[in-house]
């Protein structure tokens, strides 16, 4: 717990900062929505259990969706490999030994049908957590859907997409900066057209939480990048209280409890007064800060990892007090390996007992008026104004990124923290402290390694009995659409209906944009 944590907080405490109810909290559903974006929330509609999952191939991620809709999901999200990520196709000498790894392996739209076999698209919400292809995974759902029958515009759900995190914390990008935010804008413009009821961008500070920043880091350049994509649709032409509503946010629910649950509410009412104030935004919905949240995987333990159980019941538990609209928690597992079957069960159980059996979900914002919430969430709120203003000092947050100060606040905050480990002085259940001798062992999730071949020759197969001409114009058309800034998602529709691979079209968009090369930070 932070050092700064008071013992007892009092009615002193709120005159100090200058609490005014009216002013800081308001009702529920109302500006600043410090309460949340809901008058009823989670009486109205619980949280959507929304479990991450993806591996190997297509056919064995469909097994896993369909078993998890079986045990009450209420959406899906989508996991995909590292090639997939990064745009390399399942048969390029970059993906050896990556195939399904770290998610399902998806090369074409045949891929696609196959991993959604099965499941009506209209009648489920999912979440794709991709990035630099964030383009070419969207064009290729709506093309499954176009091929069913079923009309795209009631598609629902939320492509990540925030590749400004990429350059950050996680390093799966493809293009410079300037020409992946184009990317992004063109899916803004086309999206709302087409389809409205999809969430085109997750903000994600989750990940720069995994690299180790601190809470109000992740606030602060989460925000940050926010502004940055609310700023690049302005000046692409778009209406922002067209696109705004369709923003949505993704969140770390990590181990300090307390400051947890302030940091989303902080989060909310900072981005309502940014939207409303900065960017003048007069539709209240695009005040509203929507956001998934997922329990810490960086605070997994591979040593007595029953313990995790423990560790994302406290997380989910804060993220459902901080007003959450959608919810992953971790498996047990998942610092050894993929989490089996088991895992995810126990994982998603623990959503529906805290939303059927806990009582949490009666009464909206029971924190509101804590003496100590409100006083934590007024200095995170400070606390992220003040890096929100380091930021605008430095030209905002794309020259952030590129001079590497971002990465070196950062790296600065997760050795920190690590040495407070290494010392003792943070204690790590089962790791620094009431550890065992021996560790049983414990079953973990493997990826059949023939899978990676079968992927290999389907991808092959495809290449041969494709319409050679159709594909070859299609991708021209993509590349015709770069060079000119003309919007690339027709053409990437197009070019995925043609049975184009995704590491085709990444590499058609190679060709003309180039590829990013990494700051070193030291």
């Amino acid at each position: 717990m932070s050092d700064s944590t008071k013992p007892v907080y009092t009615r002193e405490d709120l005159v100090a900062i200058g609490f005014d109810p009216v002013r800081d909290l308001g009702f529920p559903g109302e500006f600043p929505f410090t309460r949340g974006i809901q008058p009823t929330m989670y009486r109205g509609r619980l949280w959507t259990m929304r479990q991450y999952a993806g591996m190997g191939d297509a056919e064995e991620s469909n097994r896993r969706y369909k078993f998890l809709l079986e045990q009450g999901t209420a959406g899906l999200s989508v996991a995909f490999d590292l090639p997939t990520q990064i745009g390399y196709d399942s048969d390029d000498p970059m993906s050896l030994g990556e195939v399904g790894k770290v998610g399902v392996a998806i090369d074409s739209i045949e891929d696609m049908e196959r991993l959604f076999d099965g499941i009506r698209l209209d009648r489920i919400s999912t979440s794709m957590t991709i990035n630099a292809t964030a383009c070419i995974l969207l064009a290729l759902y709506v093309a499954v859907a176009r091929r069913n029958g079923m009309d795209v515009r009631k598609l629902s759900g939320t492509v990540q997409n925030d590749i400004l995190k990429e350059y950050i914390a996680r390093g799966t990008y493809i293009y410079p900066i300037r020409h992946a935010m184009r990317i992004i804008t063109d899916m803004f413009a086309w999206a709302q057209e087409e389809v409205p009821e999809w969430n085109t961008i997750s903000i994600s500070g989750y990940h720069m939480r995994e690299a180790g920043c601190t809470a109000a880091q992740e606030v602060a350049f989460t925000l940050a990048n926010g502004m940055t994509y609310v700023q690049a649709a302005i000046d692409a032409g778009l209406d922002v209280d067209r696109f705004a509503p369709r923003l949505s946010f993704f969140f770390n629910a990590h181990h300090d409890f307390l400051r947890e649950v302030a940091k989303f509410r902080c989060a909310r009412r900072v981005w309502a007064y940014i939207m409303r104030d900065r960017f003048g935004a007069r539709n209240p919905r695009s005040w509203m800060l929507r956001f998934h949240t997922q329990t810490a995987g960086s605070t997994l333990t591979a040593q007595q990892p029953e313990n995790n159980i423990v560790r994302v019941a406290i997380q989910a538990l804060s993220a459902v007090l901080g007003g959450t609209q959608s919810l992953h928690t971790n498996g047990y597992d998942e610092a050894l390996a993929l989490p089996t079957e088991e895992a995810a069960r126990i994982a998603l159980r623990t959503q529906q007992v805290l939303a059927c059996e806990s009582g949490v979900a009666q009464t909206v914002d029971p924190c509101a008026g804590s003496f100590c919430i409100e006083t934590l969430t007024y200095e995170m709120e400070q606390q992220v104004k003040a890096y929100l203003n380091r930021i605008e000092a430095r030209g905002g947050m794309l020259p952030a990124i590129e001079q590497g100060w971002v990465q070196q606040e950062i790296q600065n905050a997760a050795y920190e923290y690590q040495r407070a480990v290494d010392q003792g002085e943070t204690v790590v259940v089962g790791v620094n402290r009431f550890t065992r001798e021996e560790e049983p062992p414990v079953p973990v999730q493997r990826v059949d390694e023939a899978l990676e071949r079968r992927q290999v020759e389907r991808v092959r197969a495809l290449r041969m009995r494709r319409d050679r001409g159709r594909w070859q114009s299609a991708l021209e058309r993509v590349k015709e659409h770069a060079r000119s800034g003309e919007n690339l998602m027709p053409a990437i529709l197009e070019a995925v209906e043609s049975y184009a691979t995704v590491g085709e079209i990444a590499g058609a968009m190679r060709e003309v944009f180039g590829e990013y090369q990494e700051s070193v930070v030291v």
